[in-house]
């Protein structure tokens, strides 16, 4: 049995974590930012957890998204 028999499926695993978490944290960032700009989506994510906002509420939120920095790396 080769070594690389071994260290190829880690080495695999280990880099299509990583490489997962990033486009991940790239999607994520992505969908927030696009929340700030268009308050039906964010009301929909908040229907989807169960919470009804009202227009105070739905001001208050998109407030605070805005005042949010998403930052590039």
């Amino acid at each position: 049995m080769a070594w690389y028999e071994i260290v190829i499926p880690i080495v695999t695993l280990i880099v299509g974590l990583v490489g997962g978490f990033f486009i991940g944290v790239f999607y994520l960032r992505r969908q927030l930012e696009n929340m700030q700009k268009n308050p039906d989506m964010l009301q929909k994510m908040a229907k989807q957890m169960g919470y009804n906002l009202n227009k105070q509420q739905m001001a208050k939120a998109q407030n605070m998204m805005k005042n949010q920095k998403f930052p590039r790396k």
